[in-house]
């Protein structure tokens, strides 16, 4: 599932320092050739993908960055020092334009793949390049080239990380409203959900991760039947199920079980691989039922169904219970993170 994220920035290398014109000055060398050293190449600008990061907002804070110009060269044939590179953090699917010419400079599609944006500029040469036969003592040095500067497009095709699956009205748009700044459009009749809504939901400073509330299934949706299997699509590229099934229908008719089957029917029949896919049971209304009674209607559900996974007990509307779940999401998250990182280095010493 995704979205596109936008933002502009200005990137600015560093100009490369001068060279320098100097003599070799020692005492017995009255006439000493010269030595002046050569200047330093300035910093570049670099875009690098980092899997923790989900969207471009961070952008709307900070648009122009720079990195360092190189030193100037020195006497006794001594370089500058080059300027420090600066690297921009991006999420992973980043897609980089230039403003001024509209052409793509590159795709970030995988973690800790770098691009190189703005070149810095090459150091002069010192005096030392320009002795010769008929000019023993030069007085010529060049000067630095500036470093690239340009405006650049960041698009951003947000993928969701946690899938929101259930019938229409389950509460899914009012569980992302609860724990992310997105305010889905929210109401009492089925298909209240007629485009994808994401929320980001931000564990700290640098964890979060992105959910989108696929619009509510019905029996017949991987046959097109409902708003049809352009959705289910999506649910394939999500990391995460979170199954919402309403604990308490209003009517007093619907079963629970059975729509929580029809949903694993419609899974099963658009791709058998996505039953396999990590999904967990929330079951919602439960300020609709007494407390004692809540867990005890949960577990029928779950003996019915002999499920396995985990399950959880919240009121959307409420905000109760609704946090806890996004405490676990996040520690799922980072596990999965660290076995690939575990299993890539021991790949990597094998």
């Amino acid at each position: 599932m995704q979205f596109v994220d936008e933002a502009t920035i200005r990137v600015q290398a560093g100009n490369g320092g001068n060279g320098c014109v100097s003599f070799r000055r020692e005492k017995f060398i009255p006439f000493g050739g010269p030595d002046g050293g050569d200047g330093a190449e300035g910093g570049s600008v670099w875009l690098v993908a980092d899997e923790g990061l989900n969207t471009l907002v961070d952008f709307r804070h900070q648009r122009m960055f720079r990195a360092e110009r190189g030193e100037n060269g020195m006497s006794r044939q001594m370089a500058g020092k080059g300027g420090s590179d600066t690297t921009i953090r991006v999420p992973v699917g980043t897609v980089v334009s230039n403003v001024e010419t509209d052409e793509q400079i590159g795709d970030l599609t995988e973690h800790g793949q770098r691009l190189l944006v703005a070149q810095g500029g090459r150091g002069g040469q010192g005096n030392i390049h320009f002795k010769s036969s008929t000019n023993r003592s030069p007085r010529k040095a060049t000067q630095g080239t500036p470093g690239e500067e340009r405006e650049l497009r960041l698009e951003l095709k947000v993928l969701a990380d946690v899938g929101m699956l259930g019938f229409p009205n389950a509460g899914k748009s009012t569980f992302i409203r609860a724990v992310s700044a997105a305010t889905p459009k929210v109401a009492d009749y089925p298909f209240t959900t007629l485009q994808p809504h994401l929320g980001v939901v931000r564990i700290e400073t640098d964890k979060s991760f992105v959910i989108a509330d696929i619009p509510g299934l019905i029996e017949g949706a991987a046959d097109g039947a409902g708003l049809g299997v352009q959705f289910l699509k999506h649910v394939a590229r999500t990391r995460l199920l979170l199954h919402m099934v309403d604990i308490a229908p209003m009517d007093g008719e619907t079963d629970p079980v059975e729509q929580i089957r029809v949903i694993e029917n419609e899974l099963k029949g658009f791709d058998p691989e996505l039953l396999k896919r990590e999904r967990w049971l929330v079951f919602n209304k439960i300020d609709l039922i007494a407390a004692d009674e809540r867990e005890k209607v949960a577990k029928a559900i779950v003996r019915k169904l002999k499920w396995t996974g985990p399950w959880y007990l919240v009121s959307a509307i409420a905000r109760e219970n609704t946090w806890p779940i996004c405490l676990d999401i996040q520690r799922f998250f980072d596990e999965q993170r660290r076995d690939a990182a575990e299993a890539a280095a021991a790949t990597g010493q094998g």
